[in-house]
């Protein structure tokens, strides 16, 4: 199984367990996560972010300082602008997050559902898909000098044609240069692959 293949197959169990929505912010690095999964309703994340509520959410502010699991009901944190409160309206009315990693690469996610709390084995399972999500997608140290290459190429704008005949290869050797970076990178298009590059300051 390819680690793609893995990474779709815990997402699809976590829309399982939560049937109003989740939220993934992998490896967190200056305030931004470096990979973003989520199915919350779109409207609640509208509002969400318009109003500007990631840095003042009790979840965010729990996961920066606490690793392992809570339930949003069992959360300390003052949640001045009521944003959980909010949340409930649009059918996030119970929630659990899980968060894990060093406060450098720091992952943190929600889940959330409409009718009932969480359950402790619901729990345990959440927290060991995204702790596996987490492990999986922790970012390559380095690419090699044929990616870098291929992906540089392309990213100045090159077609593959061009591309490769700059680096004296055949169009056929070039797609597989960056296949392979896409596979490292965990990226389904080239665009994604040299903007993920890019964010690890590989290219």
């Amino acid at each position: 199984m390819t680690i793609q293949r893995g990474i779709d197959l815990d997402l699809h169990q976590l829309s399982l367990l939560a049937p109003s929505g989740y939220f993934i912010g992998l490896h967190i690095r200056f305030t931004s996560p470096l990979l973003t999964f989520q199915t919350y309703p779109q409207a609640w994340t509208d509002h969400y972010t318009e109003h500007g509520y990631a840095m003042r959410d009790p979840i965010i502010a729990w996961g920066f300082t606490t690793l392992g699991h809570t339930r949003w009901s069992e959360i300390a944190f003052p949640d001045t602008f009521g944003i959980l409160r909010q949340a409930a309206s649009y059918g996030l009315v119970y929630g659990m997050s899980v968060s894990c990693g060093p406060v450098s690469s720091r992952t943190i996610s929600g889940l959330a559902r409409a009718d009932r709390e969480f359950t402790d084995e619901e729990i345990a399972r959440a927290e060991s898909i995204i702790s596996r999500l987490h492990r999986v997608t922790q970012p390559p140290e380095n690419l090699t000098d044929a990616q870098i290459g291929a992906l540089r190429l392309i990213a100045a704008g090159d077609r593959h044609a061009a591309a490769a005949a700059k680096l004296g290869i055949s169009e056929s050797a070039l797609k597989a240069r960056l296949n392979s970076a896409r596979q490292r990178l965990l990226a389904r298009t080239t665009a994604e692959a040299i903007q993920r590059a890019k964010d690890y300051r590989l290219i």
